[in-house]
């Protein structure tokens, strides 16, 4: 299976490509956008981070990371990837959601829109049973978006770090929802009715 291009009442959701680098490169050089990722990256570091996300796509069929482009521009990328860790269970049935967004597109609610759509995908097209996404507790903005697409926090957790970021202290947070809470909260129902999981 190919990685999907998707559509949302306004983003194009394309598989990240070569041509994405320079948005990529525009996203991690951005402290605020890294606040609480790490520390800002030279271009030479995105393009490593590059090849390992296009890597992605190879892993597991239908998952890997989307760049989200509005009227053709570049916005961020999305991304569906299998848990990495063995605290975030198993690999089959269950992908990880993630999102990062160039900072003058923030607050139009188009995180929230590529995650929903992501999720549909990963219970409509791929038949997967569980998405879940991880942030620092501290990250409040992220916590909402995950909140406001259906999903619910369903732990708090420590990882140890050599260089901790403000915060980490407080830990890290893990969302979570099932294809059956997705169905039951309507949103199947919503997708239906529109047609957005039409071609």
């Amino acid at each position: 299976m190919t990685q999907a291009r998707l559509r949302t009442a306004r983003l194009v959701l394309v598989p990240l490509a070569d041509e994405h680098l320079p948005g990529e490169v525009e996203l991690d050089a951005d402290p605020e956008v890294m606040r609480f990722l790490g520390p800002v990256r030279s271009a030479e570091e995105v393009r490593g981070a590059h090849r390992r996300r296009l890597a992605v796509a190879g892993e597991v069929p239908g998952l890997g990371f989307w760049a989200g482009l509005l009227d053709g521009e570049f916005v961020g990328w999305w991304l569906l990837e299998p848990p990495r860790r063995p605290d975030q269970g198993p690999v089959a049935g269950q992908a990880e959601l993630g999102y990062r967004l160039v900072r003058r597109w923030w607050r139009r609610g188009l995180a929230s829109e590529g995650a929903r759509e992501l999720i549909r995908h990963a219970f409509v097209d791929l038949g997967l049973r569980r998405v879940f996404a991880e942030t620092m507790a501290v990250n409040v903005g992220s916590r909402a978006t995950m909140a406001a697409v259906g999903m619910r926090q369903v732990r708090t957790f420590h990882q140890s770090w050599s260089d901790p970021l403000p915060g980490a202290e407080q830990g890290e947070v893990e969302y979570a929802i099932t294809r059956q809470q997705w169905a039951r909260s309507g949103a199947a129902g919503r997708v239906e009715a529109s047609g957005a999981d039409l071609p």
